[in-house]
């Protein structure tokens, strides 16, 4: 039986991507899916957006992390882009980190990549491959939307957005009714408020 190929993209600063990309790693265990991982820019997504003073302050530093990642990738190709983004995401959202170039840093040598990595967070030049890996993604989902997002056998989604992370068949039930929707081509959306904190247990 072929596996499922998964695309999934996703900011190192996003927490609701990270606990989906935990999630999806969950799936794999129980499903028959392969996931690609790529970068997409939450900065790069609303630098030209109205958004609250607030937000753009939090966005401002995410811009490192992607072009580290887009750089990673680059020199080692997209393999390392799981391993990479684990190490970030695990300092930001379980460690509580701020993103710093000390940050990306051990980020980096957690991954066993090469220290001069950490200078892409200063590099402009990357922005052109970040927004073209963005797109690559998002231009399957529509405007306003943004991470996680993930595409499969033919269909792309923004979620799904959790709050914590299934885990073992509970994470495959998910995933099966996330290919139920998928195969109508007219479904777009199913939300709810969000009630509790976020876990990343």
């Amino acid at each position: 039986m072929t596996k499922t190929q998964a695309d999934f993209w996703f900011d190192p600063l996003c927490p609701f991507a990270w606990i989906t990309s935990r999630w999806i790693l969950e799936v794999e265990q129980v499903r028959d899916i392969d996931v690609t991982w790529h970068v997409m820019s939450l900065a790069y997504l609303n630098k030209d957006k109205d958004i609250p003073d607030e937000y753009r302050e939090m966005l401002e530093p995410a811009w490192g992390p992607v072009r580290v990642c887009i750089a990673a990738e680059q020199k080692h190709g997209r393999d390392v882009l799981l391993p990479l983004y684990t190490a970030m995401g695990t300092r930001i959202h379980h460690g509580g980190e701020k993103i710093s170039r000390e940050l990306i840093a051990a980020a980096v040598a957690d991954a066993g990549l090469e220290p001069e990595l950490v200078d892409a967070m200063d590099d402009a030049s990357l922005d052109e491959a970040v927004a073209a890996s963005h797109h690559e993604g998002m231009d399957q989902v529509g405007d306003d939307v943004g991470t996680p997002t993930i595409a499969f056998e033919g269909a792309a989604f923004f979620g799904p957005v959790l709050s914590s992370i299934p885990r073992g068949e509970e994470a495959g039930q998910l995933w099966d009714g996330c290919v139920a929707v998928a195969k109508f081509p007219h479904f777009y959306e199913l939300k709810r408020s969000r009630k509790g904190d976020l876990d990343f247990s």
